[in-house]
């Protein structure tokens, strides 16, 4: 798959259409410089996003992929089993951020408490009754696990994972 020949054929269609960057993002509630990577070819759409722009530029998603035109069509059944797919990736994707969401909130929660029980300068409920010493490692603890909740989240939300799940594929594609 030649991303810059997609890149190519999508800025090739987008201007077919008469259509700005900027106009195309409003239209797929994207940002400019989304189309402006997948034009370039430093990033592609999602799946679901390609056949979005299939729909849209009234073109089969094999076009888009090969980044030519094709005399053929895309049948019905392949359509939909492709619009299948994406909606498992995204509902995949949306578990995972619930998790992530989750485990955040949590954390949160569990520093509030924590400090509320254990904090500094005699403030906690038991800092008075377990040694000072003891409360100090549960907060280190406790702060610890929500700085690092904190930054799954802040890794999942810039796509991170995703880039490391697509690095791992390439390199596992290179070696056979």
């Amino acid at each position: 798959m030649n991303q810059r020949k997609i890149g190519e054929f999508l800025k090739q269609l987008r201007k077919e259409k008469g259509l700005t960057q900027e106009q195309l993002a409003e239209h797929f509630y994207v940002s400019s410089r989304s189309v402006s990577r997948w034009e370039t070819g430093s990033n592609m759409p999602d799946i679901d996003m390609l056949i979005e722009l299939a729909d849209f530029y009234n073109v089969d998603i094999r076009e888009i992929i090969d980044g030519e035109r094709k005399s053929e069509s895309m049948d019905n059944e392949t359509k939909d089993t492709l619009k299948k797919v994406a909606e498992y990736a995204t509902e995949e994707s949306n578990k995972r951020k619930e998790r992530l969401r989750t485990m955040l909130a949590g954390s949160t929660c569990l520093m509030l408490i924590s400090y509320l029980l254990f904090g500094s300068e005699h403030k906690g409920r038991l800092n008075g009754i377990i040694p000072e010493a003891i409360c100090g490692d549960i907060m280190s603890f406790v702060c610890g696990l929500a700085v690092a909740s904190l930054v799954l989240y802040a890794l999942h939300c810039l796509g991170a994972f995703d880039k490391i799940g697509q690095w791992k594929k390439n390199r596992k594609s290179r070696k056979h």
